[in-house]
């Protein structure tokens, strides 16, 4: 039995806003619910609701910016530059800037749409 698990062919996560989700590894691709690490794109004018997440979700900014309201706070990624927001904080996710951004989302446990707790629009 091999002791590591290749994907080669990630899950395309079905969007109607626009951003591109590879997962790797998750409940789509592996039905591992304690981790998840995806693959993004989100285009310019993207965002999300706010949330408040029963997982902790890192970032890592490839290219672009990507902007996270925090509570009170408003923070501006870069390439190169990465966050951490622990779970069961409130928080809303965009790209309202003119370029795309691709990042890595990593949330553990990993990312399920019945723990996002996404308000309405």
């Amino acid at each position: 039995m091999k002791k590591y698990t290749l994907i080669t062919n990630p899950f395309s996560i079905p969007t109607t806003d626009g951003k591109s989700i590879k997962e790797h590894f998750g409940n789509a691709t592996t039905g591992d619910s304690n981790i998840s690490i995806a693959h993004m794109v989100a285009p310019p004018g993207w965002h999300e609701p706010f949330q408040t997440p029963e997982f902790d979700e890192f970032t890592f900014i490839i290219k672009g910016k990507k902007q996270f309201i925090i509570e009170d706070d408003v923070v501006i990624l870069e390439a190169g530059q990465s966050i951490k927001i622990e779970k069961n904080t409130c928080v809303q996710y965009s790209n309202p800037f003119e370029n795309p951004c691709e990042y890595i989302a990593i949330c553990t446990p990993a990312f399920s749409m019945d723990a996002v707790n996404r308000e309405a629009q």
